[in-house]
Parts: C-alpha cells; structure tokens; sequence
C-alpha cells in the first residue's frame, strides 16, 4: 500500500500522508478482508510505514484485522528521530528525504492556496531545512495537529505497543543512523504478543549478511519465517 502521493501519482488535497496515518491504511486492509475472507492477512512495514502499522494495531487492539505483523526499523518515537536525523552523518539523509518533501509541497501550490492554508510563502518552502521545520509549518497544521511536538508526541508508535494483541515482530538494528537506542521500547512497554529483535547492526531496513558476490538478505527472510510460524 503506498501513502497519499507516494505512489507516482499526486494526491489532489492540499493534505498529504505522515507517520501515524493509519485510516487510510485500515481502509485498504478492511477491504482485502472482505475480498478473501478465508484467508490469514500478515502485514509488514518499513520504516515510517512500520510506525504506522504498529500505531494501527495498538489502535484496533483485539478488533485487528491482522493474523499477524512484522515491523521493520520502525521510528517509534518521532521526536528522537526528528533530532536524529538532524546531527553528524544523518543530516545527509535529512537533506535528501526534505528534498523530495518539499518539492512535493511545492505542486500543492499549483492547485491550491497553500500559503492561506498554512500561513507559508512559495518561495519559503526552501527554507525548510529540517524534519521539525517541515512538520510544524505544514504536516501538522494540515493534519489537525498543534505542533510538529503534538504531531510527534500522538503518533509516535511507542505508546501503542502494550495495547497490541496479534502476533508481532519488531525488528530493529542498534547502529540505525535515523535514532538512538532511546527509541528502542523497555520489556514493560510491550504487550506479550511483540517479539522484539535488536540486531548490533543493520542499520535503517539493511540487515544484509553473507559477502558482496552473496549477499544474505536476513530481515526478508526472517519475515516469511515468522509468518509461516503462524500458519
């Protein structure tokens, strides 16, 4: 499933997607429980869409329409990795993932008043040069939210883990360049159906062994292991 305007195709309202946007994906999911209604549905999540899914499980609790999730370098506490992402090497990938972001913001003005919308200038788009900037002069407001922090403190996927009660995996690498090992959730924060992996390394949805001729694409294989279990 991709996010509004994720997927080649521009979304036509002046809103977009973010991290705790699970409606959209509930829709999707609900549908495909209607279409097969025989079959066991697994998701699984990468990054922003892991944070998604696991919020979305916490929200539905007993009432998921999932057999079962992985989660995949997930930024379970948005805050921390918004600072994350603005120190030492990380700002690299900042400047790239703004850069899509704001370009992104800039055809809304094409068909839409944006600048009355968010109270922000054309040509200030810009100067948006970190995820905070960007999240509180745009995906908050538009969202309904009060500040990037209001955004980042209801959606971050943290506080959602003990409310989940569907088979889980969390899979998560401690050198991840987009978080600190704060993100990293305490055995009293998860429910008793999360199976939380930390891996040394791995970095941000990497987990690749074996050598560079044969490379062992680890978490892939993981996942399907994990949701065979459960078959």
């Amino acid at each position: 499933m991709h996010f509004r305007g994720c997927s080649g195709k521009a979304n036509l309202l002046p809103r977009s997607y973010h991290s705790g946007d699970s409606g959209d994906a509930l829709e999707f999911i609900t549908s495909l429980t209607k279409h097969y209604p025989n079959s066991k549905l697994f998701g699984l999540g990468y990054s922003l869409g892991a944070n998604m899914l696991l919020k979305l499980l916490g929200e539905k609790k007993e009432f998921s329409p999932l057999n079962g999730a992985v989660a995949i370098s997930p930024p379970m506490q948005l805050d921390i990795c918004a600072d994350s992402m603005n120190r030492g090497f990380s700002k690299i990938y900042q400047k790239r993932l703004l850069k899509d972001l704001n370009e992104s913001l800039d055809k809304k003005y094409d068909v839409h008043d944006m600048q009355a919308l968010i109270g922000l200038k054309r040509e200030d788009i810009k100067n948006l040069k970190t995820f905070w900037e960007f999240d509180d002069i745009y995906t908050a407001p538009i969202h309904g939210f009060k500040s990037a922090q209001d955004y980042y403190t209801q959606c971050s996927s943290k506080q959602y883990l003990k409310w989940i009660e569907i088979p889980t995996l969390i899979i998560h690498a401690e050198d991840d360049p987009f978080m600190t090992s704060a993100v990293i959730p305490k055995e009293d924060e998860l429910s008793c159906s999360i199976t939380l992996e930390v891996s040394p390394h791995g970095g941000h949805v990497g987990f690749v062994g074996g050598t560079v001729l044969k490379p062992i694409y680890w978490s892939e294989n993981r996942v399907v292991e994990f949701f065979k279990e459960l078959i």
